[in-house]
């Protein structure tokens, strides 16, 4: 358990180092250098997603406890994850002559074309998981938290589709719909179990 902490802290760490140093190093080098690592960065983050959406369902279908012990790395490898989508929106904000943010209030912004819909969809998911993934943000929402972060499936597939589709990613596509079968998998066990354990009392 000691080890996964320090996992979490690790990841944690990269995620805010990420988000530090994208939006510095696109204002330094005016988009050029982040632009040139953009495409291993979107995969990095889908990667990291990848594991948040898939560690849950994996652990509730098999029942195994190594598995159930690295849920605690959802947290972290989650913020891993959109600090990079955010760190290099923030980038484009910072540019001199930036557009970008009245780019967001416009219809064009979430246009079906080229599938640009599902990539500021997952900016704008990326943005609310992350500023709300800390005790801080709990506590405010209290039960509301578990209901914002369900937005970490819109933030998935939203990044997998404009993965797939327009960049081509095979390996998006396979996460995709393996995420989509462990989901629907796990949650048809958890009924059976919620319903085995309620016989009992009903009989009685």
């Amino acid at each position: 358990m000691t080890f996964i902490l320090r996992l979490q802290e690790i990841f944690i760490g990269m995620g805010l180092g990420f988000l530090v140093a994208l939006p510095f190093f696109g204002a330094l080098f005016d988009g050029t250098l982040v632009n040139q690592y953009q495409g291993p960065l979107f995969i990095l983050s889908f990667f990291a997603a990848f594991l948040v959406m898939s560690v849950r369902p994996l652990a509730d279908i098999t029942g195994y406890d190594g598995l159930k012990r690295l849920v605690i790395l959802r947290k972290g490898l989650g913020i891993l994850s959109a600090a990079i989508i955010v760190g290099i929106a923030l980038g484009k904000i910072f540019l001199p002559g930036s557009t970008y943010l009245e780019m967001l209030f416009s219809p064009a912004f979430f246009s079906f074309a080229h599938y640009a819909f599902f990539a500021h969809m997952g900016d704008v998911a990326g943005f609310i998981l992350l500023v709300t993934s800390n005790t801080f943000s709990q506590r405010l929402l209290r039960q509301n938290w578990k209901r914002i972060q369900h937005l970490s499936y819109v933030y998935f597939f939203a990044a997998g589709i404009y993965e797939a589709f327009p960049l081509g990613n095979g390996f998006a596509l396979f996460a995709l719909v393996l995420v989509s079968i462990l989901t629907i998998l796990a949650w048809q066990i958890k009924a059976h179990r919620r319903e085995q354990q309620t016989v009992p009392s009903v009989a009685m």
